[in-house]
């Protein structure tokens, strides 16, 4: 069982399936909710429980990204598939999780550079975004 929530605690979550190792991504949405680019992990919808009542704003034809209304903590992107992305930062500590690859790296800022070794790709990849939880 892996839990989160926000900042000042209205929204918490619990998920009790395995969670996806860590994708950072550097795409324009991700840059401009968060001011940095995003780090996120992801589980089986039906394995999140949440608590509280975040606010949805829908953010392209296909997603939505959930937030609370009182703190503004960014908690969730919901997208296609069976699957919800879970903002890492949100999760309490220990995950036992660790950054698996960069998505999106076209759109990166111009202020900082990708310096690990890890997968970097310039637009979405399945591979990397799809992987089974372990």
């Amino acid at each position: 069982m892996t839990s989160g929530g926000c900042l000042c605690g209205a929204i918490s979550f619990t998920v009790s399936g395995p969670l996806r190792p860590v994708i950072a991504c550097h795409c324009t949405q991700c840059r401009k909710t968060s001011g940095h680019f995003v780090a996120a992990t992801s589980a089986a919808r039906e394995d999140v429980t949440i608590t509280g009542d975040p606010v949805w704003y829908r953010s392209s034809d296909s997603a939505r990204r959930g937030f609370c209304g009182i703190c503004g903590s960014q908690l969730f992107w919901d997208g296609p598939g069976t699957a919800l992305s879970i903002f890492a930062g949100t999760l309490d500590a220990p995950t036992g999780l660790s950054i698996a690859g960069h998505i999106f790296c076209a759109n990166k800022g111009d202020y900082y550079e990708i310096t690990d070794s890890l997968p970097a790709v310039p637009a979405d990849d399945p591979t990397l975004t799809t992987q089974v939880p372990e």
